[in-house]
């Protein structure tokens, strides 16, 4: 009874969190959901320490006026209670203020120089940060210092951990937030294809005991991922959640617990001429908001050929990707 009862809680909400243009959705409370975006659909599962009303695991996920830019974020973030919804409204602030930027590099310079600043109060955080171009179905990947994301080729039938391919030689990587504020992060890109999936976790699953007492590890994780029938993509994370606690006692009991799987919807080559149109409203609005107390950042879109005149015109949605990574 006491095992079916937890298991029960993983099962996710049915009635699925669907994007608004220029939304952010997340935080570092309690969340099962599915979110619902052009050109992606997503499933969350956080779950805080001790049943906290919130835990240092923190998740955003965010889309951009026209929908095609979604970003994705998976932080670990030091520190217990207020410090930590405090530094979960920083990190929203500033996923608002990026909302329109295809290109994330000064997302995560500003992400890290604002864990430079609280550094000094203990407060340092690792995270994944990924940023998926719908018309192109091309992802972006910073690490810094976070476990490595897992990745599921359909045309293999293979989970795999994420490795480093296509990145700036002039960057680091794996280096948590807060360290150097002058460091610039590795930026990782790659096309995705229909059916692919791609899981980002807490460090709480690879922490997680084996049947001998041994620490799973991102091998040991890899391998109980890939015992997993995907099928079925909003079932993957209540399996794996179920996979980790069968193979020891008080496995993901002892630690805040947080998994981001996505997957790419086959749904974001097009923009719709409403979508277009309003598009430039909709940047105008929350800038017209910035200016109003409490109304948070100015939402700009970064100016390259893609972001911009991609908008309007689809065969410039192309030269969004490697470009910016």
């Amino acid at each position: 009874m006491h095992r079916a009862s937890r298991i029960e809680k993983t099962m996710p909400d049915t009635n699925p969190q669907t994007m608004a243009c220029m939304e952010v959705w997340g935080g570092n409370v309690s969340a099962n959901n599915s979110v619902a975006m052009s050109g992606l659909d997503a499933w969350v599962y956080s779950k805080p320490f001790a049943m906290a009303q919130g835990g240092g695991d923190v998740y955003y996920v965010s889309s951009c006026a026209t929908g095609r830019i979604t970003r994705l974020l998976v932080a670990d973030v030091s520190g217990h209670g207020e410090q930590v919804r405090q530094t979960a409204n920083v990190l929203r602030d500033l996923m608002r203020r990026f909302v329109n930027h295809l290109d994330q590099r000064q997302f995560v310079r500003s992400m890290n120089q604002q864990f430079t600043q609280l550094s000094d109060a203990g407060c340092f955080a690792t995270a994944v940060v990924t940023t998926f171009f719908g018309p192109t179905n091309y992802l972006t990947i910073c690490n810094a210092g976070h476990p490595t994301p897992l990745i599921y080729r359909a045309g293999k039938r293979q989970w795999t951990l994420l490795e480093r391919g296509e990145s700036s030689s002039d960057a680091v990587a794996d280096i948590p937030l807060g360290i150097d504020d002058m460091c610039d992060y590795e930026q990782m890109s790659m096309q995705l294809d229909v059916g692919d999936l791609v899981i980002c976790y807490s460090d709480s699953l690879m922490e997680s005991k084996d049947a001998d007492g041994q620490m799973l590890g991102e091998q040991g994780l890899l391998a109980i991922t890939n015992e997993i029938d995907v099928s079925d993509p909003a079932k993957v994370v209540t399996k794996l959640i179920e996979a980790i606690a069968r193979r020891a006692p008080g496995n993901l009991e002892a630690d805040d617990v947080t998994i981001l799987l996505f997957r790419p919807n086959g749904s974001g080559t097009r923009v719709s001429f409403r979508h277009k149109l309003a598009a430039p409203f909709r940047v105008c609005a929350g800038m017209l908001r910035s200016i109003l107390p409490g109304g948070g950042p100015a939402p700009l879109p970064d100016l390259n050929i893609a972001n911009i005149g991609g908008a309007m015109f689809a065969g410039l949605n192309r030269r969004g990707g490697r470009r910016n990574a």
